[in-house]
């Protein structure tokens, strides 16, 4: 769709796509403001639903910069965004890289997230495309701050609280992770590779039950890349193991299916703050 009649008869953006709901909510969004949407979906990765929400779909593999690159410019895309999760794990199984996509892996010194997604911004701004936060076109999905269930912290988990959260902003300061699961002012899991749920389960296992869990936006976050996120699948999660409380930061975590990760919540006497 390419031609005057296509996607390009309206001002369009690119959307880098991976898994979850999130691509689909930023796409429906970008469409109800009158926007054409041209995605690069990732395949393994990114919901096959995702076709039916853009004006245009191209599937690469993980790593094929190259071909993103060259979708988003015979599109005419001049802005572009990214949404929705790469299982971080794939970096050690499937990922096939094109040229392009070698030459800005052999440029960098460590394999963060933040540097890698960097390096990806500053390769598309060579080619005059700009990356802008995925925040832009769902701001209600942020997290309002105060206490969001029924349930208030006890004197005891506002205090792990305050101290998850000082843990985990040093965590995601060294760009490890961005979640902690403390109970009684100890650290029982921090969030690497294996993401969220899994350290959840991990941590609370080790707490038995009642074990408070903090996620944060690392320190100096860049809203383009990756905003943290939370939603039933993360209340479920903490059900399997009896976990008392979920903190989050107001304002920098996006919250998917809200009503009914907080009906959830209060079913189970759970707590979410906002902090």
């Amino acid at each position: 769709m390419n031609g005057p009649t296509g996607v390009q008869a309206k001002e369009t953006i690119g959307l880098i796509a991976g898994g979850g709901q999130f691509p689909l909510l930023v796409a429906e969004a970008a469409k109800r403001k009158g926007l054409g949407v041209v995605a690069v979906a990732h395949l393994g990765e990114t919901d096959p639903s995702l076709s039916s929400k853009v004006d245009e779909i191209v599937w690469i593999k993980l790593g094929q910069l190259g071909h993103l690159i060259r979708a988003f410019k015979k599109n005419r895309v001049k802005k572009s965004l990214m949404a929705g999760t790469i299982k971080k794990r794939r970096m050690f199984e499937n990922i096939r890289p094109d040229l392009k996509g070698l030459s800005l892996m052999s440029r960098l010194s460590i394999f963060h997230d933040d540097g890698i997604l960097r390096g990806v911004a500053d390769e598309l701004a060579r080619e005059g495309i700009e990356i802008i936060s995925s925040t832009q076109y769902l701001p209600e999905l942020l997290a309002p701050r105060g206490c969001l269930t029924r349930r208030k912290p006890t004197k005891s988990e506002k205090e792990d609280i305050d101290f998850g959260f000082r843990i985990a902003k040093e965590l995601g300061r060294l760009d490890i992770g961005q979640c902690v699961v403390v109970r009684r002012k100890t650290v029982l899991a921090v969030e690497a590779i294996e993401g969220t749920d899994a350290a959840i389960l991990r941590g609370g296992e080790l707490a038995k039950e009642n074990a408070v869990v903090v996620k944060v936006s690392k320190p100096h976050q860049d809203f383009r890349f990756d905003v943290p996120s939370v939603g039933p699948e993360t209340a479920r999660a903490m059900a399997r193991v009896k976990a008392s409380v979920l903190a989050i930061e107001a304002g920098k975590t996006l919250i998917f299916d809200k009503a009914e990760m907080i009906s959830y919540a209060d079913k189970l006497r759970m707590t979410i703050m906002s902090v």
